[in-house]
């Protein structure tokens, strides 16, 4: 049987006065955050992207997958050391794991790999309501909810789950090359049943897809050589 994965989104902010520092010491910053990056991401999945432009509070987010909690844990501590985490912090950070769905047979016990330009991430609690509810009664509201969603076939899904190990319930990363099919499918989400059973889900973080390198020189106006805004270095 596959294994099941933990799944990290950490959401990192740099303070400003790092911009001010010599722009060598700014470029051995990044190159250490790269090192630990790239070290992590030989054998796990490890995807990059920018919320420069898309959100005041954050700069980037790091999404990291393993099988053992353990390696997602040295993995920030390895991240913390670099130069450039000395001038961060992570003010939102989630937690969960992947599980079979009890709704669909679509879910996955893994987070796939990159494909699409655009992830839009969010935590969501369910009412406790809606836990009260017989179990067929909620397999048949979600079965409205999953029927809207396959009609956006070029929006892909992915949900994990952070019961007893984060705040949230559920950790939702959607993932799309169009922000507005994404946008009209949340608007259309809002009148189902299964909506009324909503407790929170924001914060809502629109995240553009590329290298940790490109994500890092996005934070300083630094160009990078070219290449695909997708993978690791």
């Amino acid at each position: 049987m596959p294994s099941r994965h933990f799944v990290k989104y950490t959401f990192v902010k740099v303070e400003p006065e790092w911009r001010r520092l010599d722009p060598a010491r700014r470029a051995e910053d990044k190159r250490e955050f790269i090192a630990a990056c790239e070290d992590f991401g030989s054998d796990h999945l490890l995807r990059c992207f920018s919320t420069v432009g898309t959100r005041g509070d954050v700069d980037l987010l790091l999404l990291a997958q393993s099988i053992n909690l353990e390696r997602i844990h040295e993995f920030h501590v390895v991240l913390g050391q670099t130069g450039l985490m000395k001038w961060a912090s992570t003010p939102y950070s989630y937690l969960a794991m992947t599980k079979p769905s009890e709704y669909s047979e679509e879910s996955r016990l893994e987070v796939r790999p990159a494909h699409s330009k655009y992830l839009f991430v969010y935590p969501f609690v369910k009412t406790r309501e809606w836990y009260t509810l017989p179990r067929d009664e909620r397999y048949r509201i979600m079965q409205e909810h999953i029927r809207i969603g396959r009609e956006y076939p070029n929006i892909d899904l992915n949900t994990s789950y952070s019961f007893g190990l984060d705040d949230q319930e559920f950790v939702v990363a959607f993932e799309t090359d169009e922000p507005a099919d994404f946008l009209d499918l949340v608007q259309r989400l809002r009148s189902t049943e299964s909506s009324l059973y909503t407790r929170r889900d924001t914060p809502t973080f629109s995240c553009i897809a590329m290298s940790v390198a490109r994500a890092l020189a996005a934070l300083d106006g630094e160009t990078v050589a070219a290449e695909p805004l997708s993978g690791v270095a």
